[in-house]
């Protein structure tokens, strides 16, 4: 009976301290009044938007298919790459890929807000294993978007706080 009631005096005390120190799952977030409902203007067949949508539904956020007030327009995003390193034959052996998003933010009776995320990964190419490094690649643009989407996530809270 005693050592039953020291386990939960335990896990009381850690719970207790988990809470008051702020702790709170990763993407949990508290929403301001003008992000409950959302529009979401995107390019057709957009894979970054698909991203943004889950992450916006994972958030809390309601997407609607009418003008609610707040637009989040996605007007471009791209990868590019950067030649980092050549091999001793001369063919690239490192490159930076770089994934970028313009958007903007749409309030009703304000000026829109133009923004800019950025993600950066070194990915290092070897012909020799062209299919697996080709499936490496995929993974890291998917890793690429997921990082977008949160950082983007971010800034619109951001934005809308101030």
């Amino acid at each position: 009976m005693r050592n039953g009631l020291l386990q939960w005096i335990a896990v009381l005390l850690a719970t207790t301290l988990i809470v008051g120190c702020g702790f709170q799952l990763r993407d949990q977030y508290q929403l301001p009044p003008s992000l409950q409902q959302v529009y979401l203007q995107a390019p057709k067949f957009s894979e970054f938007a698909n991203v943004f949508e889950q992450r916006l539904s994972l958030a809390g956020v309601e997407l609607v298919d009418a003008d609610p007030g707040l637009v989040i327009a996605i007007n471009r995003d791209e990868l590019s790459r950067r030649t980092l390193s050549l091999s001793g034959s001369g063919q690239v052996a490192e490159y930076e890929l770089i994934y970028s998003v313009d958007y903007s933010i749409n309030e009703a009776n304000k000026d829109p807000v133009d923004l800019r995320i950025e993600v950066y990964r070194d990915y290092q190419d070897d012909p020799n294993f062209a299919l697996a490094k080709t499936r490496e690649r995929e993974l890291l643009v998917a890793e690429m978007r997921e990082e977008a989407a949160r950082r983007m996530l971010r800034q619109i809270l951001a934005q809308l706080a101030e």
